[in-house]
């Protein structure tokens, strides 16, 4: 997961386009806009099943109309990335981050057998059934996602935009070492995080709701509904906050994704550093994605339902995009001298490590730093 976010990153930063611009570029286009359309119908099931967790998550909490606040947040995050300038967004969904935290206080709010726990993590159990193999394509598709692939790209080009003096690598050669590390540092670090935190979701969920014969969950406000009878009145508040604030963080993930994959397609001025009478398409589109994910509340389809085999779809979907951006930057005629490291390759299961100095992790090829063979 890490390498293959520091790889879209990398794409990002070197080439100064984002994911589907360099697919769009250098693939059939018929293959570009296969993949374009299956992120979009995938982003928008994400959409709205986020959007209707997070109106149910505040109805138990404040009570009112869960359909309401379902149309509140889509128009508050639309309004958010299309008329606030983009450095002081992104300020601001940092600082949201923190309420993924709420989580792991869940987990030490509960009686958790940890030695079972710890025990199952060095040693999972494993099953042929197909449920279990889809379950897990699932949860490879909502890490592992596509959307964020094409977010990381599309944020790299937007802070080399919004940087003075900063420009695509493969321009400017010379700012590659210190570019790469801070990708390292903020990739690695960042899905790190994510996994602690998805981590202590599964063990909360397992030592309350599993362990008491709860596994049919329709809803996530369902699942906090239960939580408050098992696990008391603050576990059950801060597990509702935690899903309004990852809402919060994952929508403009979601349909900022989706307009910067389908503007590169299409030819747009795309970016959220732009101003909206420069990229009017591209604002339009997280706008319209956004209403979308509204209106999905507004049917009969089962939302969790929905946001399960939405994260089956990105699992499978996963797979012939990293495939294509493997060979996309393994070529010197895109990537310039910035192909990716050998062991890079290793780390994204590319191919096997190389056994010399594995201790470097952005070495590989002989190289200096990162990947980054000056001119001899």
């Amino acid at each position: 997961m890490a390498a293959i976010q520091e790889i879209s990153a990398r794409i990002g930063r070197v080439t100064g386009y984002g994911i589907a611009g360099n697919l769009r570029r250098h693939y059939p286009r018929w293959l570009s806009r296969s993949v374009v359309a299956l992120l979009l119908m995938a982003n928008l099931i994400n959409l709205g099943a986020d959007l209707g967790a997070m109106g149910a998550a505040l109805k138990l909490l404040i009570g009112g109309p869960a359909l309401l606040y379902v149309v509140l947040f889509g128009t508050l995050s639309a309004w958010l990335q299309i008329f606030i300038r983009y450095a002081r967004y992104v300020s601001f969904l940092k600082y949201l981050c923190l309420a993924l935290f709420s989580y792991v206080i869940c987990a030490f709010m509960v009686k958790v057998p940890w030695e079972d726990v710890g025990w199952a993590i060095v040693w999972p159990s494993f099953s042929s059934d197909s449920a279990y193999l889809m379950a897990v394509t699932a949860v490879l598709g909502t890490t592992i996602s596509p959307y964020l692939f094409f977010w990381q790209a599309g944020q790299e080009v937007e802070d080399e935009k919004e940087r003075t003096g900063a420009k695509p690598l493969i321009r400017a050669p010379e700012q590659a070492p210190g570019e790469f590390a801070r990708i390292r540092i903020d990739t690695y670090l960042g899905m790190a995080i994510s996994n602690i935190i998805a981590l202590f979701i599964v063990i909360t969920t397992a030592a309350t709701l599993h362990a008491h014969g709860i596994t049919d969950i329709q809803t996530s406000a369902q699942a906090a509904e239960a939580l408050r009878g098992l696990a008391g009145p603050f576990t059950f508040a801060l597990f509702a906050a935690g899903i309004i604030g990852t809402g919060m963080l994952t929508l403009p993930v979601l349909a900022g994704s989706a307009a910067y994959a389908l503007g590169e397609t299409l030819l747009w001025h795309v970016g959220l550093a732009r101003l909206l009478a420069h990229a009017r398409a591209f604002y339009a589109t997280i706008a319209i994605g956004m209403a979308l994910g509204v209106a999905l509340n507004f049917s009969p389809i089962d939302p969790i339902r929905a946001l399960y085999w939405s994260a089956v779809l990105n699992g499978v979907v996963a797979v012939p995009v990293m495939v294509m951006m493997m060979l996309l930057t393994m070529r010197p005629a895109i990537m310039g001298r910035f192909t990716l490291p050998r062991l890079l390759q290793g780390w994204a299961g590319w191919r096997p490590l190389p056994w010399r100095r594995p201790w470097l992790p952005w070495s590989g090829r002989g190289a200096n730093d990162c990947g980054y063979r000056p001119n001899r």
